[in-house]
């Protein structure tokens, strides 16, 4: 499934999101999350019970959570994982800044070192992959 994170790319500030204690302290897991779920319904890319449904199946493969707990996330939670998830591959991509380097950013794909969710589209507009 395409996401299209255009106005989060383009809006947010991806460290607000997913942060490291050596960067923000010892509240960091604490403080990111609850940044991700204050801002969930401003950057609501999981805006259909279908797109939520595949989110869950495709977290429920990471095997950290059964499917009841998955299940009994709210949909604002839903989303702040989706945001903090989206961040992170932001961060560790080095698109976090005013002009992204899509040429660095597709380099660096195929050498491996991202996993490469993130694309621009022929649209101009970016989009997240979930899914396998």
């Amino acid at each position: 499934m395409e996401l299209d994170i255009t106005t989060f790319f383009n809006e947010a500030s991806p460290m607000d999101y997913q942060a490291s204690i050596a960067e923000i302290g010892n509240d960091a897991a604490r403080s990111t999350w609850q940044a991700a779920c204050d801002d969930s319904d401003d950057y609501l890319m999981l805006d259909s019970e279908e797109k939520r449904e595949e989110f869950r199946t495709y977290v429920k493969g990471f095997g950290a959570w059964s499917w009841g707990e998955i299940c009994a996330w709210s949909d604002q939670e839903l989303n702040a994982l989706l945001i903090q998830m989206i961040s992170g591959d932001i961060r560790e991509a080095d698109l976090d800044t005013s002009e992204p380097d899509w040429e660095k950013y597709q380099k660096d794909l195929e050498s491996g070192r991202i996993s490469g969710r993130i694309f621009k589209g022929d649209d101009s507009h970016i989009y997240y992959y979930v899914g396998e």
